[in-house]
């Protein structure tokens, strides 16, 4: 790879400098790394570049976790507090976030679950049917004898909650594998599944517990959160553009510096 060099308001970043900068972002090879630590090093020179420019001072600063910043970091940071403002978010804009987004403030489904794992290779067909079949047999077994639930997991199942007999718990949304899940929730309080389940583990038996609906939680309990999320997104937005105004009253070529949200300067 011989990448064209990255010029910084009319000075080149040296190749090695991108080189040793590689280490710190992984990717999915050694050109996306590059082009990631020539990014990052390319917004850093901008940043300091306006600093200076603007005289901002390096005081004393620390990180989130309260590590002392270096001379160059601290000067950054300060410009960033300096240049970069936003507003607050209101009680408004936190409750219109709050009405789009309603499903994001409740509480999950939970249920109490019991199973029996029957396992198979998916992979293997034949497998798969003999395990199936036997969850099929003890599936008839539970339904005439339900009681027999934890004697049949302790002795059958291949999961190490045969040792609670079967028992795994609450379980909330994405706990599972996607079709024990899909299964178990569609299931009533208290039924067991008449159908074997699959999964990329083999067959299971399933029996549903006690149910807990999901519960909305009130705008006053979030509002506070929704705040720090909406005045983040906007300083991200907000740093991006500044950036990328730099960029332009500089002039950066070899690289493109993308306006983004994430975070690009640490």
């Amino acid at each position: 790879m011989n990448p064209e060099p990255v010029i910084v308001g009319g000075r080149e970043i040296p190749a090695e400098a991108i080189a040793a900068e590689a280490q710190h972002h992984p990717a999915p090879d050694a050109e996306a790394a590059w082009h990631a630590a020539a990014e990052a090093l390319a917004v850093r020179q901008l940043l300091l570049d306006e600093a200076k420019r603007l005289g901002v001072p390096a005081d004393d600063r620390c990180d989130s976790d309260g590590r002392p910043l270096t001379e160059e970091d601290a000067q950054i940071d300060a410009l960033l507090e300096r240049e970069v403002r936003i507003p607050e978010a209101d009680e408004a804009a936190c409750r219109r976030y709050y009405d789009t987004h309603r499903d994001r403030f409740a509480s999950p489904v939970l249920v109490e679950a019991e199973h029996i794992l029957i396992e198979a290779d998916p992979a293997d067909s034949f497998a798969l049917g003999l395990a199936t079949g036997d969850a099929r047999t003890l599936i008839r077994q539970l339904q005439a004898e339900p009681e027999r639930f934890v004697e049949l997991a302790r002795a059958r199942s291949a999961c190490p909650s045969r040792e609670q007999g079967g028992k795994l718990g609450q379980v909330g949304p994405g706990q599972m594998v996607k079709p024990f899940e899909e299964k178990l929730f569609a299931l009533p309080e208290n039924t067991l599944c008449t159908q074997p389940v699959k999964t990329r583990f083999g067959a299971h038996v399933i029996r549903s517990g006690r149910r807990t609906e999901g519960r909305q939680l009130p705008f006053e309990a979030v509002q506070e959160a929704i705040a720090a999320y909406l005045e983040e997104a906007s300083y991200r937005r907000a740093v991006a553009q500044y950036i990328a105004i730099l960029a332009g009253q500089a002039g950066v070529s070899g690289i493109s510096i993308a306006v983004a949200e994430g975070a690009m300067v640490q």
